[in-house]
């Protein structure tokens, strides 16, 4: 079994991240819950790109002392890059949205 810190690379801080962390995913258009209890938070992580979703969860309920509801993975492809004539490749990621239980959030990320 791997060390939680080997799989869980860094948080993803994005406006699509910071919204499903606000709002747990849900629209504005259909009506905002209203407390933090009423849905469940969901976080982006980057990943290791070998590990599942299994090693995922149990990494982020010990390093962050939650409970988790569930994981989606998906893998972002680099682009292609040019500086003048050269052409390079951006690295592929892997980022996981890890769903949280209702009420439970992570200290980490209430202040940004």
């Amino acid at each position: 079994m791997r060390a939680p810190q080997t799989i869980i690379k860094r948080p993803l801080l994005t406006e699509k991240s910071t919204r499903l962390r606000e709002t747990g995913g849900h629209d504005s258009a259909f009506g905002e819950p209203e407390s933090a209890e009423d849905y469940a938070q969901k976080i982006v992580f980057e990943v290791a790109k070998d590990a599942n979703k299994i090693e995922i969860r149990r990494a982020v309920e010990k390093l962050f002392n939650v409970q988790v509801s569930s994981v989606h993975t998906q893998i972002a492809r680099g682009k292609k890059k040019r500086v003048g004539r050269y052409i390079g490749r951006r690295p592929a990621r892997k980022k996981a949205i890890v769903t949280l239980q209702p009420g439970q959030t992570i200290e980490f990320f209430e202040g940004v």
